[in-house]
């Protein structure tokens, strides 16, 4: 039986551990062609391995499909080109990128380094930038041609970067940065036929281990911060069946999926002149007495 995403050309990203690889797994098993890109870095960005992406590679082409390895850096503009033309080298053509590589540096503000908020940066906004950036040229000039298109960007955002979270301002603020990545690439790469979404999982990785996410988890049993339960909506929205849904953020861990509403207008007051200082005291402690409280990073099973 044909899968979702049968005949499908993806890259995933950071997809040799993790979320990542889960990614790769449920593309494969559903019928797409995968490009596993993996730097091999730790989980703070330093180092590089080809292991992690030829692994996951082979493994994939054990289960019957077809996929490659990449191991270029994604933040690097030519590591993004680089990363295109091997899906389309291999493949032929590209469908579906999905940027989900990322690292981290995390420290409290009043102790984070420049150089550690700059790795982040690099590592997580560079790393969607450069990528969707070159897809957008390939499929713009795809349409230009008249080719009609049916292709998706899927970003990886965070609880962290929706609702914050201490010690991570830096992680927190890139993961903010790609939700509105994301709303502006959905406007404007509709005209040639693209869809951009973006994703807020959460689920038991080398990242998270440290946060204690999961730590009740037994290994043997499905459990909900196994980081293969995100795979299936990031398949689904990298589907042809998908093609409707676009500027969306989804929260998905375990066996829960919502969609974050983003930033709504709340509570309001209005006057026909400028307001004084000394009078607005009351005024905003009612508007915040009347608003939404704030979210935690994580919401109850």
């Amino acid at each position: 039986m044909a899968g979702v995403c049968d005949g499908r050309v993806v890259i995933v990203t950071g997809a040799g551990r993790g979320i990542g690889r889960g990614h790769a797994v449920e593309f494969a098993a559903q019928g797409a062609k995968v490009v596993v890109n993996d730097f091999g870095g730790e989980v703070d960005g330093t180092g590089s391995s080809v292991a992690p992406a030829e692994e996951v590679a082979a493994e994939l082409r054990a289960m019957g499909a077809e996929a490659v390895a990449n191991t270029d850096d994604v933040a690097d503009g030519r590591g993004a080109r680089n990363l295109i033309q091997t899906a389309i080298d291999a493949f032929g053509r590209l469908d579906v990128l999905v940027n989900n590589a990322g690292m981290l540096r995390d420290r409290v503000l009043a102790n984070m380094s420049e150089e550690e908020w700059d790795a982040v940066m690099y590592g997580h906004l560079k790393g969607t930038y450069q990528p969707s950036h070159v897809a957008a040229q390939y499929w713009r000039d795809q349409a230009k041609a008249g080719e009609k298109l049916d292709a998706r960007i899927i970003s990886t955002s965070s609880g962290s970067g929706l609702f914050g979270n201490p010690g991570q301002a830096n992680y927190a603020a890139a993961k903010a940065g790609i939700i509105g990545f994301t709303l502006v690439a959905a406007k404007e790469l509709s005209r040639y036929g693209v869809t951009a979404n973006a994703i807020a999982p959460a689920a038991r990785t080398r990242m998270t281990i440290p946060l204690g996410l999961g730590a009740d988890r037994d290994e043997h049993l499905w459990h909900w911060s196994d980081p293969e339960n995100v795979a299936p909506l990031v398949v689904w929205l990298g589907s042809a069946e998908s093609a409707g849904v676009t500027g969306r953020v989804f929260e998905v861990m375990g066996g829960r999926i919502g969609v974050i509403e983003g930033f709504r207008r709340g509570p309001f007051v209005h006057q026909e002149d400028r307001w004084d200082p000394t009078a607005l005291g009351p005024v905003v402690t009612d508007l915040v007495s009347r608003a939404a409280p704030p979210e935690p990073v994580v919401p109850q099973m």
